[in-house]
């Protein structure tokens, strides 16, 4: 699994490194395919007293790419629901994957012939 951390307008410092590194291995013991994790940092100065922190993850596994962004007041909040999110679309993603195995209509019982026995 590849992880590349950016930042615009921000620092990248070992801390959030590590915090967002320590949030993503939920992800990974739910779906443990990952390729490749691309994670943006942003923080937009909209006014003085004012500012937006943007989280972007682009998350690449075999046959899919998952984009979620969450935007909070505070950088740590900000990957906390963007990790949430995540896991809600990678836990749908894996089901969809598992659900395949349905029951062929043939083995079906016919409830109409069961009732005339």
């Amino acid at each position: 699994m590849n992880l590349t951390i950016s930042g615009h307008h921000v620092e990248v410092t070992p801390a959030i490194r590590e915090y967002v590194h320590t949030k993503l291995e939920r992800i990974r013991r739910h779906f443990d395919q990952v390729i490749d994790i691309a994670v943006i940092l942003t923080v937009d100065k909209l006014r003085e007293k004012e500012k937006r922190h943007k989280a972007d993850i682009n998350l690449h596994i075999s046959g899919k790419d998952i984009h979620v962004e969450s935007l909070a007041h505070d950088l740590y909040a900000a990957i906390d629901t963007l990790v949430d999110k995540l896991d809600r679309q990678v836990i749908k993603h894996k089901d969809k994957i598992q659900s395949h195995q349905h029951d062929a209509i043939k083995h079906i019982p016919d409830p109409a012939s069961a009732q005339d026995v």
